[in-house]
């Protein structure tokens, strides 16, 4: 008897691993469900990663615009004026290879930490002279939003030089208006605004903001449209074209010798981001009222803006 149930535990003993080996198995239905549900939390994850990466990219963009309005606020207290727009013996500014076009972006590398871009360009020359190819061709991060494609013009595929563009541009005018020494913004043709000359006040007036598009020619250096922009638009609303006509008018080059400008515009969705003359930076929206934007590039204009309109 004694021997019987020895014999029947290490049977049960021996046969424990099998069993316990196929209960640990999974079946395909199983298999399958678990893999859909996997695919389902990834879908639903996915696009709240892609929300946090872009709202990290916009916060970057604000902080390259609140380094320029710092710079901008340095050079004013070394020079007692605001930097030029571009600088030009003559306008209104033609978007051509043709003059000194020299920006203000230029004038801003010493308090951007880009003192050596600053001695290796001739602004005598004019932005378009070969000696001034190099620092044409050069990244600025400070000058990139990393949300923007367009941070270069032509990758050497032609014979046209390579030259890398800007995001950011200064506010000329409220309306759409050629580059000219009479525009009613802060930055201009041949400008040298004192802080007190914009009577509207510091905290009131547009400097900086964002533009998009592929458009561009002749780089970061240059104070066509490249680096100078008007608030006729934000991302095309304010232009009467549907949606597909906006997008190809951003794709688009325009003729050279057009004194057409444009408005302001972003990869970000809703609307741009901008840096105030006061050095605030801000996130504006693309439906803003029209009015009151244009009110916001004006120096001098009188009219009372309240926060909440913006």
């Amino acid at each position: 008897m004694r021997n019987h149930l020895m014999s029947w535990s290490l049977s049960v003993v021996r046969r424990r691993p099998v069993t316990a080996r196929y209960r640990r198995g999974f079946t395909l239905v199983e298999l399958l469900v678990v893999i859909a549900i996997i695919g389902i939390l990834v879908g639903l994850l996915l696009p709240a990663v892609q929300a946090a990466r872009e709202a990290a990219r916009r916060m970057s963009c604000l902080n390259n615009l609140a380094q320029l309005g710092l710079a901008s606020h340095n050079f004013e207290f070394n020079y007692g004026h605001l930097p030029s727009g571009v600088t030009n013996p003559e306008g209104p500014i033609r978007y051509e290879p043709i003059g000194n076009h020299t920006s203000w972006t230029i004038r801003l590398m010493p308090y951007m930490e880009q003192q050596a871009a600053y001695k290796k360009f001739n602004q005598e020359l004019g932005v378009y002279a070969s000696e001034n190819l190099p620092v044409r061709n050069l990244a600025i991060p400070t000058l990139m939003c990393p949300s923007s494609p367009d941070n270069y013009y032509n990758r050497g595929l032609s014979d046209e030089p390579a030259i890398r563009t800007s995001s950011y541009v200064g506010i000329h005018n409220s309306t759409e208006t050629p580059i000219d020494k009479d525009n009613n913004g802060v930055l201009f043709l041949n400008s040298s605004l004192r802080l007190n000359e914009i009577t509207d006040g510091l905290t009131n007036t547009f400097l900086y903001s964002e533009k998009r598009g592929s458009g561009d020619r002749f780089g970061w250096t240059s104070g066509t449209r490249d680096t100078l922009r008007n608030l006729s638009s934000i991302n095309g609303v304010g232009l009467p074209l549907s949606e597909e006509e906006r997008e190809k008018k951003e794709k688009e080059q325009l003729p050279l010798g057009s004194l057409e400008v444009g408005g302001l515009g972003s990869y970000h969705t809703g609307g741009v981001n901008v840096v105030i003359c006061d050095g605030a930076v801000r996130f504006i929206s693309e439906n803003i009222d029209e009015t009151v934007v244009r009110c916001l590039a004006e120096r001098a204009d009188g009219e009372l803006i309240s926060y909440d309109d913006f």
